[in-house]
């Protein structure tokens, strides 16, 4: 399967083919804020909020990199005052934002008018009290699939759905919903502190991401973990990153779960040198955030680097 079918723009065949230290640098996840309204159980909260001065800083050096896409995280990046600002500096192709979904429309239709396109809403629950239980609050969960059904006709628009005992039952009916929605795609995934095989979901579906996820499920690959099979390196961490405070990271995964950065955040030139000297160095399958978390995407494209460039080798 070719890497652009899956669904995930960011992915591509010659994203991998031209990869290197001197590439373009390809993505990043900017975490904004540890702010957040909402309590969700399986979320990795944090207390870090990034001064804008240094926001500001960051997204010039994208700008002067040629960075292909900027994605906007948090905590929930709504709380932030300088989000909009950010947004209208950045250069980057697709501008991305993860929220949950609860701010006033007004908002998110400000956030498209300044240059986003492309939402990823959390949607847990195909009922208001599954949805409480999920987002630890109460009476939201009308208003995030008023907010889903709005931004879905604007814009891109995916919804998230982390998968816990407390919500693995309505599968079938969370995709249902969010297909009524009219969102761009549905990414189903078992929360990291859960990280079970997920039960084979026999549902005909013409989004890219989800029939790649349920085509894995029905052949036992797991959305989570390396394998003895897998490359033991990253090459992802190349040309896309994560950065929170003033740290950059392998990526949103490793920040999420407590991995150590890899180092200061000072500029991309300096910050490229570091993930290369990363990516010599370690070996994805002794280190057991890498191991038990990395996702199916992030293999396959890792997968496919190293069994072209080996192709290559022995071709020359």
């Amino acid at each position: 399967m070719n890497l652009e079918d899956i669904g995930f723009y960011t992915l591509s065949n010659a994203r991998v083919k031209n990869l290197s230290k001197n590439s373009r640098l390809w993505r990043c996840e900017l975490i904004l804020t540890g702010k957040c309204n909402f309590k969700c159980p399986y979320c990795r909260t944090f207390d870090d909020e990034m001064p804008l001065s240094f926001a500001t800083q960051v997204v010039d050096e994208f700008n002067r990199a040629n960075l292909k896409n900027i994605r906007f995280s948090g905590g929930e990046p709504t709380l932030y005052k300088g989000l909009n600002d950010l947004v209208k500096l950045s250069t980057a192709e697709r501008k991305a934002i993860s929220t949950n979904g609860s701010a006033d429309f007004e908002v998110y239709e400000q956030l498209i008018e300044d240059g986003i396109n492309d939402f990823s809403i959390s949607l847990d629950a195909c009922c208001s009290s599954t949805a409480d239980v999920m987002s630890g609050v109460n009476g939201m969960y009308e208003k995030v699939c008023s907010n889903i059904v709005k931004i879905s006709k604007r814009t891109y628009c995916t919804v998230g759905v982390v998968l816990t005992p407390e919500n693995i039952g309505e599968i079938d009916g969370i995709i249902a919903t969010a297909t009524r929605f009219g969102v761009s795609d549905i990414r189903i995934i078992p929360s990291a502190q859960w990280s079970k095989t997920l039960p084979k979901v026999d549902i005909n579906t013409s989004y890219p991401i989800l029939k790649y996820r349920l085509n894995n499920l029905k052949h036992n690959i797991p959305v989570r973990g390396l394998s003895e099979a897998d490359n033991k390196r990253c090459p992802l961490v190349l040309d896309d990153m994560a950065i929170k405070g003033n740290f950059h990271y392998p990526c949103i995964i490793y920040l999420r779960e407590g991995g150590e950065p890899i180092g200061v955040f000072d500029n991309v030139k300096w910050a490229r040198q570091d993930r290369l000297k990363w990516y010599r160095r370690h070996n994805c399958f002794k280190d057991p955030i890498c191991k038990n978390n990395c996702l199916d995407v992030c293999r396959q494209h890792n997968n496919y680097f190293n069994n072209y460039h080996l192709t290559r080798c022995c071709t020359k």
